[in-house]
C-alpha cells in the first residue's frame, strides 16, 4: 500500500545573487556550476525534489555550507525559495498567503532549533504555553496544555524554574515541549542536539524516540553526524553543494553509496546495527529447513552471536516463516569487524571475536 506524502517539494532552488529568477530563466533554469560562479551566483538549493511521507523520520545531513539548514527553512518559508514547488497535504506553499503561512506554522508546524531561543524572562511552563497564547488561547487552556507537554518531556516539577536554573539537556526538553504545544502535524529540527555534551545527547536522542513512539509526527530533522542519522532516520537524505546526492535508507546508504562523496560519509557507520540478515544472506540455492531459521528482517548485530555458534549456515526467513537464503559465519564477520577474516584464523592466534 501507497504511503501518504505529507510534505513533497519539486525542483527547488534557492540562489543568492543578484536577480536569481531571471538568472535561472536564462539558463533554462538548469545552470551549470560555471554559470553560477561565472555570474557570482551561490545555489544553496540546488533543483531538490523529494518526498516526506505521513509519520516517517527524514533527516537531512551533509556538511557545513551544503544546504542542509537552508532547505529545511525554505520548507517553512522561513527562507524564500527561488523557484520550485513545495506542497504541504497538496497545498503549494509557494503560493500561499502570507496569512495562510502564519496559520499553517501556528497551528501545523513545529520548530526546534540548534539554539534553544528561551525567553529568559518566563518560566518553563510560560515558554512552552507561549506559542498557545500568540495563538489567543485563554490561560486556563493553554497552561493545562503546556502542563502536559512538560510532564511529556519529563520535566513536572520544574514548571516554575527559569531558563537559567536548567541545564543545556533540560532548556532543550523546553524547546521541544514547546514545538510540541501546538500539536503539529510536521516537526521541523535544525541539529537540536548539537550543543550538547555527548551525554546528554544521547539521553535526548532517546528521548526524541520515545516522543515519536507515542506522537508519529512526520519529522524533517536536520543533522551532521551520520550516527545520530542512522539511530533516529526512517531515511537519510545527504547533500554536497546544494544537491541532495541520495536519499535512501541507512541500511542502503552504507550499502549502495551512490557516489565517493556518500561512501565517505558512511564509512564508519555501525554496519552490524543496520545490516540485516535480507541484505547479508545467500539466496536459497534449493531445499533449505526453516528450522532454526532467523528473520529476514534482523540485524546482524542481533542475531551475530547465534550465527556464529552453528557449525552450518543459518536459514533466513521470510514474513510468512519461509526460508529465503542462508547466513553463514563468514559474512557475519566480515559484517561485524569490517574485513573477510575467518573466524578460524582469529582463534589461531588464541583470539575470539568480541561481538
Amino acid at each position: 500500500m501507497e504511503r501518504p506524502v505529507k510534505i513533497a517539494c519539486h525542483n527547488l532552488w534557492k540562489i543568492f545573487g543578484p536577480k536569481p529568477t531571471e538568472f535561472l530563466a536564462r539558463h533554462d533554469r538548469a545552470p551549470s556550476a560555471a554559470d553560477l560562479t561565472a555570474g557570482g551566483y551561490i545555489a544553496a538549493v540546488h533543483d531538490v525534489s523529494f518526498e516526506v511521507f505521513t509519520g516517517e523520520i527524514l533527516i537531512i545531513m551533509g556538511l557545513s555550507g551544503s544546504g542542509k539548514s537552508t532547505l529545511v527553512r525554505c520548507l517553512s518559508r522561513l527562507i524564500e525559495p527561488t523557484e520550485g514547488q513545495i506542497l504541504f497535504e497538496g497545498q503549494d506553499l509557494l503560493q500561499a498567503s502570507e496569512t495562510d503561512l502564519i496559520e499553517l506554522r501556528r497551528h501545523k508546524m513545529g520548530m526546534v532549533f540548534q539554539h534553544f531561543g528561551l525567553l529568559p524572562h518566563r518560566t518553563v511552563l510560560d515558554n512552552v504555553a507561549f506559542p498557545l497564547e500568540v495563538q489567543g488561547i485563554s490561560r486556563p487552556r493553554r497552561e493545562e496544555r503546556a502542563r502536559e507537554m512538560v510532564r511529556l518531556v519529563g520535566l513536572d516539577g520544574r514548571e516554575e524554574y527559569y531558563p537559567r536554573e536548567l541545564s543545556g539537556g533540560q532548556q532543550q526538553r523546553v524547546g521541544i515541549a514547546r514545538s510540541l504545544a501546538v500539536e503539529p502535524e510536521v516537526w521541523f529540527l535544525d541539529e537540536p542536539f548539537s550543543a550538547l555534551d555527548p551525554l546528554i545527547r544521547r539521553e535526548m536522542q532517546d528521548e526524541f524516540l520515545r516522543l515519536q513512539r507515542l506522537l508519529k509526527k512526520t519529522i524533517v530533522f536536520i543533522t551532521h553526524d551520520f550516527a545520530e542519522a542512522t539511530r533516529l532516520a526512517d531515511r537519510i537524505g545527504i547533500m554536497k553543494d546544494g544537491a541532495l546526492i541520495q536519499l535512501c535508507s541507512p541500511e542502503e546508504m552504507i550499502t549502495r553509496p551512490a557516489d565517493a562523496y556518500v561512501a565517505e560519509f558512511t564509512k564508519d557507520a555501525p554496519r552490524a546495527k543496520l545490516i540485516s540478515a535480507r541484505t547479508a544472506m545467500t539466496p536459497a540455492g534449493g531445499l533449505v529447513s526453516a528450522e532454526g531459521g532467523v528473520p529476514a528482517s534482523a540485524k546482524v548485530e542481533e542475531i551475530a552471536a547465534y550465527v556464529l555458534g552453528r557449525a552450518e549456515p543459518v536459514p533466513v526467513l521470510g514474513d510468512a516463516g519461509e526460508p529465503i537464503g542462508v547466513l553463514g559465519r563468514d559474512a557475519v564477520v566480515e559484517i561485524v569487524f569490517g574485513g573477510p577474516r575467518s573466524l578460524e584464523s582469529e582463534k589461531g592466534r588464541g583470539e575470539r571475536p568480541t561481538l
